[in-house]
């Protein structure tokens, strides 16, 4: 009885120290995380290119058919910018561009103390850290609300625009998984299987005014700057595909990523060396729902405008691949995989992700959801020859340290990380 009785007031003072600390810490968080008024900021044009030491990026033969006939060779594309959307392996992509401009010494455009530009409010260039009006960067690549105006004012005349999808039914899952307990409409959701009671009935939970509801319905298009809320037959919502197949020369696919970093790779006359990756923020097998065809179906319906935007785009990137050829498209994957598989062998202990509790240098930790240690990782292997030592360490970096490591000041991100770890008590 006794013992009872102490487990019970043992439960009461944490929740009375959880609940005190997280309300403390949300409000701070919440106040220092409130986007700045945007001042008008003046109009100083950046120049056409930003590249950075032309001498160091070597031109080379090109591989496209149509111009090697000409004996044309090509110059690699450095001015980037990345439309980072969430939960579509863009993190592992986030560590290929930070591998090539720490390569060639190019100039990224960070958040200031914190992973993100203030999302989810609109992108200004107000948040990049340190900026003055004029200033030259090569890449930006850090979670933001697309503002093409401004993104537009920031980066060179010849910057190429890439971003990433995802199977939106898939994607859904992902998110109602990562970000579900951080939507404070899900709380009210009953039993264990909340993803499937919400969508047996979405219209009675969701609130679309609701705390961060956007994670929770056509997640993509919000990214993109767009109101994830209108109805699929809105004329806006054709607008919307259009802008955005206008604006990315390349819209990649989560489920045919090493398909798009060959694409990737043809359009910014890049090396094989340069898209070579290992898989990070990878969730274990057992958290992930596999979801039925009547469940997919609805998660389909419920994110209806993610799904058109899918299609649209689906339908563009398999013309780029047979633009590329077929066949010639399966070979270059083969080559990638084969140089994936060889790094693996050389960097990673036991060839394979690990889970989190298996990590040996906290500094290899990746960031974990509220509540749990869904989201694995590697462990480095200690006898890796000098030659490879830090390209092996830098590919396996999780994104958050990785940001540390090139310069940025996250002690926001780190203060909420704190109080995860509190919550995870």
């Amino acid at each position: 009885m006794a013992v009872r009785q102490g487990r019970q007031w043992r439960s009461v003072c944490k929740g009375l120290v959880l609940g005190t600390l997280l309300t403390s810490c949300m409000i701070l968080l919440y106040c220092l995380s409130t986007p700045q008024t945007h001042f008008s900021l003046p109009e100083v044009p950046v120049p056409y290119s930003c590249a950075h030491r032309p001498s160091q990026l070597r031109s080379k033969q090109t591989t496209n058919r149509s111009q090697q006939a000409s004996g044309q060779t090509c110059t690699p594309k450095v001015d980037i910018m990345f439309m980072k959307t969430h939960k579509t392996a863009s993190s592992t992509f986030l560590n290929i561009l930070f591998r090539f401009g720490e390569k060639h010494r190019l100039k990224f455009a960070f958040p200031d103390s914190r992973n993100d530009f203030f999302y989810p409010s609109v992108f200004q260039r107000s948040q990049v850290k340190d900026y003055r009006p004029g200033m030259c960067f090569n890449i930006i690549c850090n979670h933001l609300r697309f503002n093409a105006p401004e993104v537009a004012k920031l980066l060179p005349m010849d910057t190429s625009y890439i971003t990433i999808l995802r199977d939106p039914a898939e994607l859904f899952e992902s998110s109602f998984h990562y970000f579900g307990k951080l939507v404070p409409f899900t709380w009210k959701i009953p039993g264990d299987e909340k993803l499937t009671e919400f969508l047996r009935e979405p219209h009675h939970y969701f609130d679309p005014e609701g705390f961060n509801s956007f994670y929770l319905k056509n997640l993509l298009f919000f990214d993109f700057g767009l109101d994830n809320t209108l109805k699929l037959d809105d004329p806006r919502v054709e607008q919307g595909i259009r802008f955005i197949t206008d604006r990315f020369q390349l819209v990649m696919l989560v489920e045919h990523f090493e398909e798009s970093l060959i694409l990737l790779k043809d359009a910014l006359c890049w090396e094989m060396d340069d898209v070579l990756f290992f898989k990070l923020n990878a969730r274990k097998g057992s958290t992930v729902s596999k979801l039925t065809p009547e469940l997919r179906a609805k998660a389909l319906e419920w994110n209806a405008i993610d799904w058109k935007l899918y299609q649209h785009l689906n339908q563009t990137f398999w013309k780029k691949v047979d633009a590329y050829g077929r066949q010639r498209m399966a070979e270059d994957v083969a080559e990638l995989r084969r140089r994936n598989a060889e790094m693996a062998s050389i960097c990673i202990e036991g060839g394979r992700a690990v889970e989190a509790g298996s990590i040996q240098e906290t500094a290899m930790q990746p960031w974990q959801p509220i509540g749990e240690k869904s989201i694995m990782g590697y462990n480095l292997k200690k006898n890796v020859d000098k030659a490879h030592r830090k390209l092996c360490r830098k590919m396996l970096m999780p994104e958050l340290q990785y940001l540390t490591e090139l310069g940025v000041n996250l002690w926001i991100t780190k203060l909420w990380g704190h109080v995860r770890d509190i919550i995870n008590w």
